[in-house]
């Protein structure tokens, strides 16, 4: 069940790092704000799935002892 939720999630998240990267490299930041604001976003989500590959590590863990 833990495992379906993260798998959901890092799936989201994934793909929403994924759009805000395509936005960056097709210019659709009309100044150095915006641009600062999506890489934001893009560095904020990549720790957020960084935090949950390990609460699923952990919780994987914990099941298997």
């Amino acid at each position: 069940m833990i495992a379906d939720f993260a798998r959901v999630l890092r799936e989201q998240i994934r793909k929403d790092m994924n759009d805000y990267c395509d936005d960056l490299a097709n210019g659709v930041c009309q100044d150095f704000g915006q641009y600062q604001k999506l890489c934001g976003m893009i560095q904020g989500l990549g720790r957020a799935e960084e935090y949950l590959i390990d609460l699923a590590k952990k919780v994987e863990k914990a099941n298997d002892e």
